[in-house]
Formats: structure tokens, C-alpha cells, sequence
């Protein structure tokens, strides 16, 4: 008998929202546990702290996106970002996956893949900025923008649950275990 198919988790939120940090801190506490999938995605920017990515140029993310390596794709920010499509693999052999993107690909997920879930990571404008600002990678203009943009795609629905990131890491981090169904 085949085991039943994973679940897609998509966690979705502004910039600043915390959503690596949560994704980091559940793939700590699930370490060991096969049941679980944290495949990296691919991004058009260079390695930073804060954030495991696979860099690519956007030469090659064009190749393999043309390639048909990406299972979800985007552009935002003057990057483009990919979730490779090992993730179909993970989830056919039961595998319940994780992934950070943006919430403009929540109808193409909720198109192609069930089940599905999605994670909405929150905070207020004055707690992203000051979040953006200090992880160093954007100029005030590029925060800006950023920020103009935190409650431009509302994220509703059935399966969406939300998370808002003003208590410490680990309430936020208890709280996506929860979302995942582990706690």
C-alpha cells in the first residue's frame, strides 16, 4: 500500500516577517524526524547570513527554470527565486515539505498541489522595518519598497494559518510546529 502524499506547507509573508527564522528554528526541532523536508530554494542573490539559499545567476536560473528544474518559480525585488522539484519526489513518498515563497504563487500551489497548506508569517510595518533595516541587505529605498508592498497580496482562505512574530522566536517557532501538526 502507498503511503498517503505529503502535505505542501508554503510559508508566506513580508519581508522582515521572520519567515527563515521560523523555517530554521522547525528544521532544528524536527532534525531526524524523515516525515519532514526543508529543501533549500533557489535564489538569484548572493549567500547572505540569515538565509540558506542555493545562489544561482540569473543566466543559469533562466537555463534551469527553461530546463523545467523548478517545481514553483517567481520574481520579485529584481530576484528570481525557485523551489526545485525534488519537492514532488519528497511529497509522493509521503514526505510532508516546507518551503518559503512568495504569496503571489499561492494560486498556481493551490492549483497543483494538495494537500496544501499555507502559513502566513506577520508583524506590524514598524516591527518589518526595523527588521529589514537591520539585516543589512537593502538600502532605505529598497526597504521602502519592501514595505509598500507587506500588505499588498492578502493571503485568505480555508487553509491559511497565521502567525504573527511579535513574542520571542521560540512562541513563533512553537507556533509553525503547531501549523506543521507536530506539536
Amino acid at each position: 500500500m502507498a503511503a498517503p502524499r505529503g502535505t505542501l506547507f508554503l510559508v508566506v509573508g513580508p519581508s522582515g516577517a521572520g519567515k527563515d527564522t521560523l523555517i530554521d528554528g522547525a528544521k532544528a526541532a524536527l532534525a531526524g524526524d524523515p516525515r519532514y523536508a526543508f529543501p533549500r530554494r533557489v535564489v538569484t542573490r548572493a549567500p547572505s547570513a540569515g538565509e540558506d539559499h542555493r545562489p544561482m545567476s540569473v543566466e543559469e536560473f533562466q537555463a534551469a527554470e527553461t530546463r523545467g528544474e523548478f517545481a514553483l518559480a517567481w520574481s520579485a525585488h529584481g530576484l528570481h527565486y525557485g523551489i526545485p522539484h525534488a519537492i514532488d519526489d519528497a511529497l509522493a513518498q509521503g514526505r510532508h515539505v516546507i518551503v518559503n515563497v512568495s504569496r503571489a504563487v499561492i494560486p498556481e500551489a493551490r492549483r497543483r498541489y494538495r494537500p496544501l497548506r499555507i502559513v502566513e508569517v506577520t508583524a506590524p510595518v514598524d516591527v518589518l522595518a526595523e527588521r529589514l533595516a537591520r539585516r543589512g541587505r537593502e538600502n532605505a529605498v529598497e526597504i521602502a519598497e519592501r514595505l509598500r508592498r507587506s500588505g499588498a497580496i492578502p493571503v485568505e482562505g480555508p487553509d491559511v494559518t497565521r502567525i504573527e512574530t511579535t513574542g520571542t522566536i521560540e512562541e513563533s517557532v512553537r507556533a509553525l510546529l503547531a501549523a506543521l501538526g507536530t506539536a
